[in-house]
């Protein structure tokens, strides 16, 4: 009873002492949470930090993938004014810690459990030579199918659940007027549909080999070609507007009814969430044709730089132990359209969406069918990713390029180092 009062009188007195330290901390953090859901999102994490008595300075850069982000980051780093924490992911987190501009936050992940609250394919990504530099945020699930049911209603089809299903489905929606995919064409978007294309089509082997194992015999195989001939087809029931559209303004057009279906994370579901929609009557979410037992993921995550001053370093660290809390993985991902990275989460307030996506999760860790998302960088080193997006979005956006040529260019982009 003594060493529990004794324990108790410590933690209070570190309390007060945190609460001491905290005035006075300042956290910048840079990410690309622009848009209606995201923005919420973002706003829970500032709320969560500002309630530790720190300052959020917010250095939010617009754009979906992220790439404008990561060229203004490059640009503060170097000239030696980084940020506190920034929107990092993947692979892309060793090379930023291969800088030696990352702080290690063992001490947090300790403090916190985090071996024991993550996934260990989780894990892995957050650390750099066995040490954290960053805090996972959640899980998106990137291979999912968003449609409208009214739309389809109009147009007597079914939401598809194989590739055959889709382009059934697709001649339904435009013959009743309807923008069959809403789809924005930038080259992260035009490998999201990629994706899940080869998923569907493939299989998570065959994904696994050719778009994260990077094998030249699986990028040059029939399987390839296939994948390509299919991806090219869906191109066809895009409507001429798609060049440039922000992924969340296709979204808006399946929300609307002007389309019928939208190939997309589930990042997407926060945009309607964001619009009052409620998801199983205003809206459908299912797997990408073809991909129901496999999961492709994107975690979102914030690494932590390296900062001088002590009063900020105490703010950075509540910010990486405020993310991993059960509040706010909670609100944030109820915003988001994800699910929580942290395991054994109540999920009573999410949506059947989310549920399926985390039971899916859960599953398919355990049969092998979970995989990295390639256009959301968790899979292959950024040189590699970038090479191999821009030659899928030139076959997409191509009228002549074969699906022979493409496969070439694809073997070829893998090996860019």
């Amino acid at each position: 009873m003594t060493r529990r009062h004794a324990r108790t009188l410590l933690a209070v007195a570190a309390g007060l002492t945190m609460a001491g330290l905290s005035q006075a901390g300042e956290v910048e953090v840079l990410h690309w949470w622009t848009s209606g859901g995201e923005a919420k999102a973002a706003s829970a994490l500032k709320a969560t930090l500002q309630g530790k008595g720190h300052t959020w300075k917010d250095f939010a850069v617009a754009g979906g993938g992220g790439d404008s982000a990561m060229t203004v980051l490059k640009s503060r780093v170097v000239s030696g004014n980084a940020p506190a924490a920034a929107q990092i992911k993947g692979p892309s987190l060793q090379e930023w810690a291969a800088e030696g501009v990352l702080a290690n936050i063992d001490d947090v992940a300790k403090a916190e459990k985090w071996d024991s609250l993550l996934p260990p394919v989780v894990a892995n990504v957050m650390k750099y030579k066995g040490n954290y530099i960053a805090a996972p945020v959640n899980v998106h699930r990137v291979n999912w199918l968003w449609a409208n049911p009214e739309a389809f209603k109009k147009a007597g089809a079914k939401v598809p659940t194989s590739w055959d299903e889709f382009f059934v489905a697709a001649d339904k929606l435009k013959a009743a007027g309807i923008i069959p995919i809403a789809h924005g064409g930038q080259n992260w978007q035009d490998f999201t549909t990629f994706e899940s294309v080869a998923l569907g089509v493939g299989g998570a082997e065959f994904y696994k080999k050719a778009l994260v194992q990077l094998d030249q015999a699986s990028l040059k195989s029939p399987t390839m070609e296939k994948v390509l001939t299919t991806f090219k087809k869906v191109h066809s029931y895009t409507d001429k507007n798609a060049p440039g559209r922000d992924w969340n303004l296709a979204t808006a057009m399946v929300i609307k009814g002007e389309a019928g279906m939208q190939l997309m994370g589930d990042w997407a579901k926060g945009e309607f969430i964001a619009a009052g929609k409620a998801p199983g009557k205003d809206f459908v979410c299912a797997a990408a044709p073809g991909t129901a037992k496999s999961f492709t993921f994107n975690v979102d995550s914030f690494a932590m730089f390296k900062l001088k001053n002590d009063a900020n370093v105490k703010a950075q660290k509540d910010l990486a132990a405020a993310i991993m809390s059960t509040d706010f993985q909670e609100v944030f991902n109820l915003n988001k359209g994800s699910i929580p990275v942290r395991l054994n989460m109540d999920l009573a307030k999410f949506d059947d969406c989310a549920k399926l996506s985390s039971k899916d999760f859960v599953d398919t860790a355990k049969t092998g069918a979970l995989v990295p998302s390639v256009a959301h960088g968790m899979a292959v080193p950024s040189a590699a990713a970038g090479a191999i997006q821009d030659a899928v979005s030139q076959y997409w956006n191509s009228d002549k390029m074969t699906a022979a040529e493409a496969m070439a260019k694809i073997a070829t982009a893998a090996q860019t180092k």
